[in-house]
């Protein structure tokens, strides 16, 4: 038993200072409940296209978890493109993502160093909006990315409220895309093939165009403020509703009912939205 204590007192003494109170990396700060030892081994992490083989360095975003029986702690996260973390001996599995790419890897640390190399099957989208040769402004566009699913006609939603200035990152496959300009019903529809390692670019042509909703005494005359208006479809579906002096909206080519409402009387007119023709539809307030 004395030469037990005696052994351990001399490899405590070996020990340089400090050496218990090792630190754990920043990007693990907070993370799980892992010490990080003075022998463990540093896992150093890299992520590469599928297609093309070129490493990716930027967009990433790692996740290493400990596994314990069925249980998964996450203990370590990092936005690096070669991370290298300190690990001790255990079972772990990493995960990156890449968008909405990701790619998963089981790996058992040991007492060295461990290199992983994880492929990303990924491509890119971008979703842009014209009117006849005129292009939307980003602002004025927003889509969504659905993925066909059999018994979803439209799909499950992946991407909502996407605009025309961001690049959309998916795994390699076959999407649907509805594309709004403005916020009432002038929509389009397409399906995409995006494929790793390009960039898909759908551009969709809407038919539609802004008007700007006046009431007047007379024809170009001032508009009346604080008027409530509606914008129904001829069968009498609400299309978009706003309030003021000349609120403006973007809606689909066809025929609509225009309903001004102000001080308690009513006015109403029919017209048509002819694609990329903006303009301005204005009710007179008669009598």
């Amino acid at each position: 038993m004395r030469l037990l204590l005696a052994a351990c007192l001399i490899l405590a003494a070996a020990l340089p200072f400090g050496a218990a109170r090792a630190q754990a990396p920043t990007a693990q700060e907070g993370l799980g409940s892992l010490p990080v030892l003075p022998q463990s081994g540093e896992l150093t992490l890299a992520a590469f296209h599928a297609d093309t083989g070129a490493p990716i360095l930027e967009g990433l975003i790692w996740r290493v978890f400990v596994l314990r029986g069925e249980e998964a702690e996450l203990v370590a996260r990092d936005e690096g493109a070669t991370p290298r973390i300190k690990l001790p001996p255990a079972n772990y599995m990493i995960h990156v993502s890449y968008g909405f790419a990701s790619a998963t890897r089981p790996v058992t640390m040991q007492w060295g160093d461990v290199v992983e190399r994880l492929v990303i099957s990924a491509g890119g989208l971008q979703v842009r909006g014209v009117v006849g040769d005129m292009p939307i402004a980003a602002n004025e566009l927003t889509y969504a990315v659905f993925v066909p699913v059999a018994e979803d006609k439209e799909g499950r939603l992946v991407v909502a409220e996407a605009r025309p200035t961001d690049l959309i990152r998916l795994p390699e496959g076959d999407y649907h895309v509805v594309s709004t300009y403005g916020d009432a019903n002038a929509s389009m529809r397409t399906d995409v093939d995006v494929r790793a390692g390009q960039l898909t670019i759908a551009t969709l042509n809407h038919r539609a165009a802004r008007v700007t909703l006046k009431l007047v005494a007379e024809e170009g005359g001032e508009a009346f403020a604080g008027t409530a208006f509606s914008v129904l479809t001829p069968g009498g579906d609400v299309v978009r509703e706003a309030i003021g002096a000349f609120p403006s909206v973007v809606l689909a080519e066809g025929d609509y009912v225009l309903i001004a409402r102000h001080e308690g009387r009513v006015f109403t007119r029919e017209f048509r939205v002819e694609s990329g023709l903006d303009r301005d539809i204005e009710v007179l307030a008669e009598g």
